[in-house]
């Protein structure tokens, strides 16, 4: 059973995912990939802080964070986009984008965290 809820939390992931990569933008930078990562931690923050608080089940915890985050985080897509932009010679954006990804990725967290604690 843990099986089937994990993948469909995977498949609902991979979705929204997808939903977001397809938005038309025109800028150098990976703005899809990194608000997916932003909103992916901040999901993340609020279902540990949920967990922790016992206001959700363990079946909810496999299928919103092993599940949903699982599929709509895109951590390897983040590492090979920082690769490519420094082998196209975009150094500075890469270096950019790389700590504002992984320092709000962190906050993000913590905001999602604090979300479920305000409530």
């Amino acid at each position: 059973m843990k099986f089937l809820i994990i993948g469909l939390g995977g498949g609902i992931g991979a979705i929204l995912r997808y939903l977001i990569s397809v938005v038309p933008l025109k800028v150098s930078f990976p703005v899809q990939t990194f608000v997916t990562n932003i909103l992916g931690a901040i999901l993340i923050g609020v279902v540990v802080e949920m967990v922790a608080g016992k206001e959700i089940s363990e079946n909810w915890n496999l299928f919103l964070k092993v599940g949903i985050c699982g599929g709509f985080t895109t951590f390897s897509t983040f590492s090979l986009e920082t690769y490519n932009l420094i082998e196209k010679g975009n150094t500075g954006i890469a270096l950019g984008y790389a700590i504002l990804s992984v320092v709000l990725s962190v906050i993000g967290v913590f905001v999602g965290r604090g979300i479920v604690k305000m409530i």
